[in-house]
């Protein structure tokens, strides 16, 4: 334990267990934009299943800021000695780093593992005390002499801290449906009343394409019902892995979660978990599953905050035609719309969403390289991407699919 300028007595654990449950959590709802996935809970699950620790290639490290004895600021960091499981790709740096002879990896990570969820990752009380996390943090990468620090898919307020402190910014684009929005810019407007009142909202091939999609499930004999928390058994979570599971393998990788992390999410944070099971005339064959910023019927603490679905996970046992869209996109839109729930997040990239009514959303992370060489062509290279990312939205937002109007 040591003082840093702040006064702020700073520690570094090895280990979720090392860290006070209570404390982290409640810092974590004291956040403009929490999130399920930066729980105290999530982050241990990870690591006691097996899922993310240093024999995976993620070692954690987790840092505290207290001042008398109460937390004032914390993150998660993983040492990480590959780029698996991030979605922001740095290979190309890594190889850089190894064309000059020098070690890119262990590289230091602020993120969520294999979860590419926008939100806050520097918990912090105020400014003032993410300030002095973030400033933790990169004279830790030096001491240790690590070649990088990077915050993946922070929120803004990470953001303007980072680049206060120098990092460089990365932006890339994810896509995500706003309840009664006609687009990003728009959310907050008043919810759709049904789901063909969102189909109204869409330009005529949008809607008459979705339609369509629908219609090839439902003639395949292809019924859903969701479950909820508690009430979700303990049969469908097993089922569940197994077609998560097979679509992982069936691209060649194993999957990254363990069914170990699966059954504690049920035992420490099942209120936080909604689930699609796929029965084909009565036998199950796909599944998907939705993570939720709060539990079903409450409403979150923080003042104002958006009730956020966060699709994750699917898999299918048998194909059929347009089964992906109704699980992972058709099922979790109506579910938000009859709960009244805000946004739907459909995860990284996949520019086809927007014909479902995903759009476009810039995510930001941010990025500190030792070797002064190396963050100046990072920096120069980040300028002409980030031009790229920008024209690249405009073009998105020029291919709405929602019908005009006015």
């Amino acid at each position: 334990m040591k003082n840093n300028p702040d006064d702020y007595v700073s520690k570094v654990a090895g280990a979720a267990s090392q860290v006070d449950a209570n404390a982290w959590n409640a810092l974590l709802a004291r956040q403009p934009h929490p999130s399920p996935f930066l729980r105290h809970e999530y982050l241990a699950a990870l690591e006691a299943s097996g899922s993310a620790t240093a024999r995976a290639g993620w070692t954690p490290k987790f840092f505290t800021l207290t001042r008398g004895g109460e937390l004032h600021a914390a993150c998660a960091l993983y040492l990480k000695d590959h780029s698996y499981g991030e979605y922001v790709f740095d290979w190309a740096w890594a190889n850089a780093y190894q064309e000059h002879g020098l070690d890119y990896y262990p590289k230091a990570l602020v993120a969520v593992p294999f979860t590419p969820v926008p939100g806050t990752r520097l918990l912090a009380r105020d400014a003032a005390a993410r300030r002095a996390l973030l400033e933790t943090l990169l004279a830790w990468c030096r001491q240790q002499e690590l070649s990088s620090l990077h915050l993946l898919f922070g929120a803004g307020e990470d953001v303007a801290a980072c680049e206060q402190a120098g990092l460089m910014l990365r932006h890339t684009v994810q896509f995500h449906w706003h309840n009664g929005a006609r687009a990003a810019a728009d959310a907050g407007g008043s919810r759709y009343a049904s789901f063909d009142a969102f189909l109204a909202s869409l330009a005529q091939a949008k809607r008459k394409k979705i339609r369509q999609e629908r219609r090839k499930v439902a003639d395949a004999g292809v019924a859903f019902r969701c479950s909820t928390g508690a009430g979700i058994a303990a049969a469908d979570w097993d089922f569940f892995y197994r077609c998560y599971e097979r679509t992982y393998l069936e691209h060649g990788n194993a999957p990254y979660l363990t069914r170990d992390f699966f059954r504690r999410m049920t035992a420490t944070l099942p209120q936080h978990w909604l689930m699609f099971v796929a029965q084909q005339q009565g036998t199950p064959i796909a599944a998907s599953l939705v993570a939720l910023s709060e539990p079903p019927g409450g409403r979150s603490a923080a003042s104002g905050a958006e009730r956020v679905a966060y699709g994750r996970y699917w898999g299918a046992l048998e194909r059929v035609d347009c089964l992906h869209f109704e699980a992972c996109y058709y099922q979790p839109l109506e579910w938000c719309i009859a709960h009244g729930w805000d946004r739907f997040e459909g995860g990284a990239q996949g520019e086809h969403k927007m014909a479902r009514a995903l759009m476009p959303a810039k995510t930001t992370s941010a990025h500190w390289l030792a070797y002064p060489a190396f963050a100046d062509a990072v920096e120069r290279f980040l300028a002409r991407e980030g031009q790229g990312i920008a024209h690249y939205l405009e073009h998105l937002e020029r291919r709405s699919p929602f019908r005009q109007t006015g």
